[in-house]
Parts: C-alpha cells; structure tokens; sequence
C-alpha cells in the first residue's frame, strides 16, 4: 500500500504538469515540492536520486520502502502506485 507520494517539480515544466494530472486521474494524493521556490530541496532531492532535473517522483509504501520515478514515465508510475 502506498503511504504517501511527493512529486518534486519546477515552474514551467511539462512533464511535471503530466505526471500531476496523472495522479489525480488516479485520485491519488500527493505532496508538491518546487525546488524553485524552495533552492533546499533540490539539494534534499539530488541526495537522494544523483538528479539534478525534475519531476521527480517519491512513492513512499506503508512499509517505509520507496520507489522513485524520474521524469514522465507512465509505466513505472503505474506499478509504483498500484502495489
């Protein structure tokens, strides 16, 4: 089961406007963090994925397990959220 999802994203950027809608297609919740307007975070995010570049997806399961997605991947997005 999922336990929460955050979805790290910039102004202006396509994908990460894709994979938000994609979420709530699948009425999935989830937290937006911009690392425009919040510089820290993209440091946070990079430590975690070696990824300089958004959107960046967190599924965070039930059990504290995670699975990252990077950029609009439909079919990794899918798995992650549907376990």
């Amino acid at each position: 089961m999922v336990k929460n999802i955050t979805v790290y994203t910039s102004n202006d950027c396509a994908y990460c406007l894709m994979v938000k809608k994609y979420l709530n297609m699948k009425g999935r919740d989830f937290k937006e963090i911009n690392v425009e307007d919040h510089p820290e975070k993209r440091d946070e995010m990079h430590s975690m994925t070696g990824q300089n570049r958004v959107p960046v997806t967190v599924i965070t399961k039930t059990d504290g397990t995670q699975k990252v997605t990077i950029g609009y991947n439909i079919s990794q997005l899918a798995s992650a959220i549907n376990v």
